[in-house]
């Protein structure tokens, strides 16, 4: 489905389901936790910020809580000190998976080529 809907009518492409998926995967660092999550869970907050390097605590965590709120991480706290957070992916998360590995297929046959 395409930018018109099933009307003919125009719509704004942030109200298509391309529109809804790039809101929840959308950005520079959602995928890349959605994958790590998916290579290894539980990760502890810690160990995912090792993990992603660059990104600084505040990022992570607003991230974190972006994808939680969409529905795509579940975030399991244990009460002990000091504290302890896991986070894992959803069942909605997983069904996403299989156009994560396409997206790897494609980076792995076109990463090095020139334009």
């Amino acid at each position: 489905m395409g930018i018109s809907d099933l009307n003919g009518k125009d719509t704004k492409i942030q109200d298509t389901p391309f529109g809804y998926t790039m809101s929840v995967i959308g950005g520079k660092w959602k995928m890349v936790i959605l994958y790590l999550l998916a290579e290894k869970q539980p990760v502890r907050f810690n160990e995912m910020k090792r993990q992603l390097g660059a990104i600084t605590y505040k990022t992570l965590s607003s991230q974190l809580k972006e994808l939680e709120a969409a529905g795509m991480v579940e975030r399991r706290e244990y009460p002990q000190v000091p504290p302890k957070v896991e986070y894992s992916l959803t069942d909605k998360a997983e069904t996403l998976l299989p156009v994560l590995e396409q997206l790897c297929d494609w980076g792995v046959k076109n990463q090095g080529k020139e334009l």
